[in-house]
């Protein structure tokens, strides 16, 4: 899954600077006068911008901080904050308990995701503040006006339909994961010989093809940018199939109990992301080619969180 998030956001370049910013709704904490706060944060579009977003916020809190945004992989980011060279990190709860703490199964229900995985890695020093409510997880999406044709919205009304209006467009590591499409399928009560056609292309090429009715059913990201961009309707996962991925700030116990307000500072941010929230974010990046590090200064601006300096 990791890899495959990774996959679905454009890669872009980040200076590691952090942007200045004025207190607003943020406000200069003095237990943070002094602290020296690292920032890890991935390198795909979603992970550059939460990275800045956290740097900026906890500077105008008063912390000095130093912004690794843009770290290679997964595993690279989990190391930093493992090995101590790194303080703060946006996840996922999905990567922390699959693939970070080895669980095959996830656990159903944000909340005992969340709980599941936050009482496991304590173990390793780490602390999950309580997450966001958008979650980052494979989906199928559908062009609205297709959507309002059938009269679908969740995934388990597709054993009803027409075989012909059974077309899918999935990427390849999808189409072949021990935990992808087919087994997506059988959970919902269809067979591959039930469909009419399946098209495996590359990520990019999924979300143009479902856009212009290649495909009814294409699999998506779900807090890609190109959803509300090419007018898709993500279909409800309503057996609840896929693993939850949602947001949550990481931070290492000892920096967090020296720092009990970095808690505070990004308890204001996390509630704020949802999934329609990161799409937008997302957006600005992918599609306008705007800078990560301006879409999450402006989005803090935005909310009233900073101000412009």
């Amino acid at each position: 899954m990791v890899v495959a998030l990774a996959a679905g956001c454009g890669l872009q370049s980040s200076s590691g600077a952090v942007l200045p910013a004025e207190p607003a709704k943020i406000e200069p904490q003095e237990g943070l006068e002094d602290a020296e706060i690292t920032v890890v944060a991935k390198n795909f579009t979603e992970q550059l911008i939460l990275g800045n977003m956290v740097s900026i916020a906890l500077s105008t809190a008063g912390a000095d901080v130093t912004n690794l945004s843009n770290t290679p992989g997964s595993f690279g980011a989990r190391a930093a904050l493992v090995e101590g060279d790194a303080d703060v990190s946006p996840e996922y709860t999905g990567t922390g308990w699959i693939n970070y703490l080895g669980n095959d199964e996830p656990i159903p229900g944000e909340e005992e995701q969340w709980r599941a995985v936050k009482e496991a890695d304590a173990a390793n020093g780490l602390v999950w503040l309580p997450p966001a409510p958008a979650n980052n997880t494979y989906a199928f999406a559908i062009r609205e006006e297709k959507a309002e044709e059938l009269g679908v919205t969740a995934f388990s009304q597709l054993a009803s339909l027409p075989p012909e209006e059974l077309t899918f467009c999935v990427e390849p590591e999808f189409a072949n994961r021990n935990d992808g499409f087919e087994p997506m399928l059988a959970a919902y009560d269809l067979t591959p010989g039930q469909l009419a056609e399946v098209l495996t292309l590359d990520t990019g090429v999924v979300y143009t093809a479902t856009a212009d009715g290649r495909c009814n059913f294409g699999e998506v990201f779900t807090t890609d940018g190109r959803i509300p961009g090419l007018n898709l309707r993500v279909l409800e996962d309503d057996r609840q199939f896929f693993p939850l991925y949602n947001l949550s700030m990481v931070v290492r116990d000892e920096v967090l109990e020296q720092y009990p307000e970095i808690e505070d500072v990004l308890g204001q941010i996390t509630p704020l992301l949802t999934n329609e929230v990161l799409q937008d974010l997302n957006a600005r990046v992918d599609s306008e080619g705007q800078d990560p590090a301006i879409v999450a200064r402006d989005w803090l601006v935005e909310e009233g969180l900073v101000a412009m300096p």
